[in-house]
């Protein structure tokens, strides 16, 4: 029996992440970024958290060889940096000025907070390489903004505003 891998993304679709851009700097100089909605904490101690990266990406070689590089989480006005990173091969830095990070790594300018991270371990993922990164620096955004941008069935999402159901 086949598996439907097209129903569990649909099903995987119904529950909403927070999204991110993953940046980096390569020992040549070159700036690195990715929007990525796989992301989650792994441990408070140490200070893990994973991302996971397509096999098939075009820069998987490249962020194999960053020893640093931060995660961006981004706000809910901030889609149209979303959909600029996660085209692959474009000009995804023209008319951004990164934040040099603590650790040297480029931070995106007005996002909710920036996680400065190192590589802790990289795992075996089936179509996706699994990336455990110890968090170095956490560097807090400005205040403007204080919802995340939310990503669920194929959409982005706002957060209702003043409406906790706990």
């Amino acid at each position: 029996m086949s598996f439907d891998h097209r129903r569990l993304r649909d099903a995987l679709g119904h529950f909403p992440t927070g999204v991110i851009i993953v940046t980096a700097r390569t020992e040549a100089g070159e700036h690195l970024g990715m929007t990525m909605s796989s992301f989650n904490s792994v441990s408070l101690a140490p200070p893990l958290v994973v991302f996971s990266i397509h096999l098939g990406a075009a820069s998987l070689a490249k962020w194999r060889l960053c020893r640093r590089y931060a995660i961006n989480v981004l706000g809910e006005e901030q889609g149209h940096l979303s959909d600029r990173f996660a085209r692959a091969k474009s000009a995804k830095w023209d008319d951004i000025s990164p934040i040099e990070g603590q650790f040297g790594t480029p931070l995106l300018p007005e996002v909710l907070v920036a996680l400065e991270c190192e590589q802790y371990a990289r795992h075996d993922g089936g179509d996706h390489e699994l990336f455990v990164s110890r968090v170095l620096a956490i560097h807090e955004g400005p205040k403007h903004s204080r919802y995340p941008l939310v990503f669920q069935r194929g959409r982005y999402w706002s957060l209702q505003k003043d409406q906790c159901v706990s």
